[in-house]
């Protein structure tokens, strides 16, 4: 199998499944165990041309035909541990359709060929913006990253899926949500939907906000911020003094809450931005009701 705009198929597209005990046969009054089979999932894993890294794909199309314009699609970042979760939200949507006249998004994870939930040298690699001074193998990368979804994942998907250019969306968390608001202020025509949980606006000095120094260009093209309340309180228990530090020097709420409130009075960012405290989430938690969210936004096809 060979994709023009990927260098290498690492592994065709197969069922994802999850061994969760050693098969073999049942002791007496034991059940027989066997893979965990999600419902209507692909995977397979990619080289990027773009990035020379590889990446997990994974992919759930909606059951039933697609719209006269294709799917809406959703791609979602940290795809080990959050494609799975959002996949069983846009089933939801696709079996309440006739009732809520909202549309089930085609979902596609971007994650990496490991057995845990978060690569984390990887996304940090990936998902920080740098200039090309910065760039280095571990952060840096996001320009580079944004590059391999638009001219190597998204043509990948719309090889294999009838989808809607004119309607995609990405979604991501802490890292993640640091790369979707710095594609939303850079290249605010990549997605029309920008699903930015818990972005870590604090990275590098603030160096996202440099975007803030141009207008915004002139797409239509919206954004949701969400953030957990609980984020800059210290965890129950007994905190040490390196994570208090910790925690004043990489704000979240106050830096979300306060961007916010900058782009919705900016002539191009109202009616655009929209921002949502996640009322007793903390920095672990907040992703699950954001993605909630964020795939409710993105499936409405109201304004």
């Amino acid at each position: 199998m060979r994709y023009s705009a990927v260098s290498c198929v690492v592994a065709a597209f197969a069922t994802l499944a999850a061994t969760v005990l050693p098969l073999g046969t049942a002791a007496a009054g034991e059940p027989a165990w066997a893979p965990v089979v999600v419902p209507a999932v692909r995977q397979g894993d990619i080289r990027s041309a773009r990035t020379g890294h590889d990446y997990r794909i994974y992919v759930s199309e909606p059951a039933g035909p697609p719209p006269p314009a294709g799917y809406p699609v959703l791609y979602v970042l940290d795809g080990n541990a959050m494609f799975p979760v959002a996949a069983f939200l846009a089933r939801r949507v696709a079996d309440r359709r006739t009732v809520t006249g909202w549309t089930p998004p085609l979902v596609v994870g971007i994650g990496y060929p490991q057995a845990g939930d978060f690569d984390v040298p990887a996304r940090t690699r990936d998902y920080t913006p740098g200039d090309d001074a910065q760039l280095s193998e571990t952060s840096g990368g996001a320009d580079r990253f944004l590059d391999f979804i638009e001219n190597e994942v998204k043509p990948l998907v719309a090889r294999q899926h009838r989808v809607d250019p004119g309607r995609q969306a990405v979604f991501g968390h802490s890292f993640g949500g640091l790369l979707v608001l710095h594609a939303w202020l850079t290249r605010p025509t990549m997605f029309s939907s920008f699903l930015a949980s818990s972005p870590s606006i604090w990275w590098n000095e603030r160096r996202v906000l440099q975007a803030l120094d141009k207008p915004l260009a002139g797409a239509d093209s919206r954004l949701l911020m969400t953030v957990g309340s609980l984020e800059d309180q210290p965890p129950g228990g007994n905190v040490s003094r390196e994570i208090r530090e910790t925690l004043a020097r990489r704000p979240m709420v106050s830096e979300a809450r306060s961007l916010a409130r900058r782009l919705q009075d900016s002539p191009a960012g109202k009616d655009r931005v929209r921002f949502v405290e996640l009322e007793g989430e903390d920095h672990g938690s907040a992703w699950l009701p954001a993605l909630t969210r964020g795939v409710r936004a993105f499936a409405d096809p109201r304004p």
